[in-house]
């Protein structure tokens, strides 16, 4: 299928992303992004895609959750099947759910739930800097010791409602990436700041996405992983707007949650 992303332009201006507002669910964005139709192929069709080489891999993975929305329920249920998914795709021998966002494509359910929008923007969580980072600021006295050992910061996305037909979750083939397209942005919050990557444009890229997801299987990505042995490390990402979607399509629903994980 060919479809739009949207890449970032490398004009040299410093690049920033704020969030801010209720539940931080506003945000502005500086620099400028560039539109480029590309193929983006379907995933499904694909059964040697991994964690490890290509950055991304689907899963079959049913949740017992009721409501996403119910932040109580997510850290009783959600997060402890992250922890176990986490340890079994990724192998890894401890898992930490630091964080989760939700996401609507119906603005009046945003404002309603304070939740936010899919980002249309190719991205990528973290940075050399702020993987690390990450790990300082929430595992607090460990962190020394724990860093000093092979870690990541591994993601998983998934439809909370029904199968997902508007906005899906495109991914960038983690070895198709070269180092050079990625592009430093300072991610402000109320009371941090942090760094992302943006992605600029590289006819080299490869991207995939799994059409109509369903709510029992996830997307697993790794956006940071320390080893430099040749694995994917980082993994660029961003909604999409489908040609082939209805018209009166369903807006989508999506969780994402964040864990840091440990071998």
């Amino acid at each position: 299928m060919q479809a739009e992303i949207h890449y970032t332009r490398d004009t040299g201006e410093k690049l920033v992303n704020e969030t801010f507002g209720p539940n931080n669910i506003r945000r502005r964005t500086s620099g400028g992004d560039e539109r480029r139709s590309v193929e983006i192929a379907d995933g499904r069709k694909r059964a040697d895609l991994a964690l490890d080489a290509n950055g991304f891999v689907l899963v079959e993975h049913r949740t017992a959750m009721r409501n996403f929305f119910d932040a109580d329920e997510l850290k009783r249920v959600y997060y402890p099947e992250v922890v176990q998914l986490i340890q079994r795709v990724a192998g890894a021998k401890r898992a930490v759910v630091f964080d989760h966002t939700l996401r609507s494509g119906d603005e009046s359910e945003r404002e309603a739930k304070l939740i936010r929008e899919p980002v249309l923007s190719a991205h990528n969580d973290y940075t050399e800097w702020s993987g690390p980072n990450r790990v300082r600021e929430i595992m607090g006295g460990e962190a020394d010791a724990l860093l000093q050992h092979r870690f990541a910061i591994i993601q998983v996305w998934r439809a909370i409602g029904v199968p997902i037909v508007s906005n899906p979750l495109a991914m960038a083939d983690a070895r198709s990436v070269a180092p050079e397209d990625l592009l430093v942005a300072e991610r402000r919050y109320p009371h941090r700041v942090g760094q992302t990557y943006r992605l600029k444009y590289n006819p080299a890229h490869r991207w995939f996405y799994f059409p109509e997801m369903r709510r029992d299987e996830a997307i697993v990505f790794k956006v940071y992983d320390s080893a430099t042995d040749g694995r994917a490390r980082f993994t660029p990402h961003t909604s999409f707007q489908d040609p082939s979607t209805p018209p009166g399509a369903p807006p989508r629903q999506s969780i994402e949650a964040r864990t840091l994980a440990f071998f």
